[in-house]
């Protein structure tokens, strides 16, 4: 068990992260609703998400990925989360910073490639707005990063009640001569939110794998298209342009597979603000997964398996394994962690307020002479 003091996320650092959370979403959403009004149909954006390459009109192009959706989701379950008081502050803090990884990641290659030259061919009032939200998104995921650092307090009332929480004491309970509290003697309770170590080793296992299966491809793809082809799909380049908002495709995989090695050697420590870590990466791997899963069913190679070639089925089965990994991650980080002790105490057990009342075991004998008003 960790021996870390648990800071306390005050109030107002709450309230400011679920703030910068729903600017995040809103920033995100307004571009998801652009694409939607200037396609044809609606299943246009939703195959442009899957990976087809077909521009909607002249002069313009698609400004989501798959991945944008997912942001929006996470950004307002981490607003969600900072404004419920019953989630912990490390659970709450744990979201806000995920995000705000996510976010940097994904956002911060897009600060060059929507500057870059190649794209003379789009509206360069289209292109400098989304190069304006970029930036601004990456300004917002700095200020969570500041938010939780500032709003923590491990010391006062509140970090008193926190102290407490570990201790397994209620909430407010006096140490006071004559009083005993529920906890056993001796005991040691987890810390509120922290993973259960069978969830926890789980998702940290598949994270990992599937983490290091993304890796691998990228190694390969490196290898084989050399480094002046491969840097192009890591950096930007025309001929792996697909959506303003998406990142080169092999920095998005590089990303995605930083974020779920990450959260799996974090989530291994079963620290409450892991939980959140750790559903952010598999979340963000199943949606990879997925994609690549439902683009080969649209192309027909799912149904022609046996026929491919051995790296165009291993590409499948890998992402196949991806979004299964990136589920099975998701559902264990998410089930709840360790309760608050102070929640479920059995309270204070007094003595001596009557006569004749027995003294509990392990309690300490009252005075010879009671104070006043007891």
């Amino acid at each position: 068990m960790s021996t870390g003091r648990d800071g306390v996320l005050t109030h107002g650092a709450r309230g400011i992260g679920a703030l910068v959370c729903l600017l995040l979403a809103l920033l995100t959403a307004a571009w998801i609703i652009r694409d939607l009004t200037i396609a044809q149909h609606v299943a246009d954006v939703w195959w442009a998400w899957l990976g087809e390459a077909r521009r909607p009109r002249e002069f313009t192009a698609w400004a989501t990925s798959a991945l944008d959706p997912l942001l929006v989701l996470g950004a307002l379950t981490a607003a969600v989360a900072a404004l419920r008081g019953a989630v912990t502050s490390s659970v709450a803090a744990g979201a806000l910073l995920s995000l705000a990884a996510a976010t940097a990641l994904l956002r911060l290659p897009l600060v060059w490639v929507l500057g870059a030259g190649w794209l003379q061919g789009l509206d360069s009032g289209l292109t400098q707005r989304a190069r304006l939200t970029a930036l601004a998104q990456l300004a917002l995921a700095v200020a969570l990063v500041v938010v939780v650092a500032a709003g923590q307090k491990s010391g006062g009332r509140a970090g008193r009640r926190a102290a407490q929480a570990v201790r397994g004491l209620p909430e407010g309970a006096s140490s006071a001569y004559g009083v005993v509290h529920a906890a056993p003697y001796g005991a040691d309770p987890e810390r509120p939110g922290r993973p259960y170590r069978g969830p926890a080793v789980t998702a940290a296992v598949l994270l990992g794998t599937a983490g290091l299966a993304v890796a691998g491809w990228e190694i390969h793809w490196q290898a084989q298209l050399g480094g002046a082809v491969y840097r192009k799909g890591l950096l930007g380049d025309a001929s792996v342009f697909r959506a303003l908002l998406q990142p080169p495709v092999h920095w998005q995989a590089a990303a995605l597979s930083l974020l779920a090695v990450g959260a799996a050697a974090a989530v291994l420590r079963r620290a409450a603000w892991t939980r959140p870590a750790a559903m952010t990466a598999a979340a963000l791997l199943l949606a990879h997964g997925a994609v690549a899963l439902v683009f080969a069913v649209r192309t027909g190679e799912f149904g022609r398996l046996a026929a491919l070639p051995v790296q165009a089925r291993l590409e499948v089965g890998t992402a196949a394994f991806v979004a299964a990994a990136g589920l099975a991650a998701l559902i264990a980080a998410a089930r709840p962690g360790t309760p608050d002790a102070s929640r479920d105490a059995d309270g204070v057990l007094a003595y001596g307020a009557a006569p004749g009342e027995a003294r509990p075991p392990h309690a300490p004998p009252p005075p010879s002479r009671l104070p006043p008003g007891w």
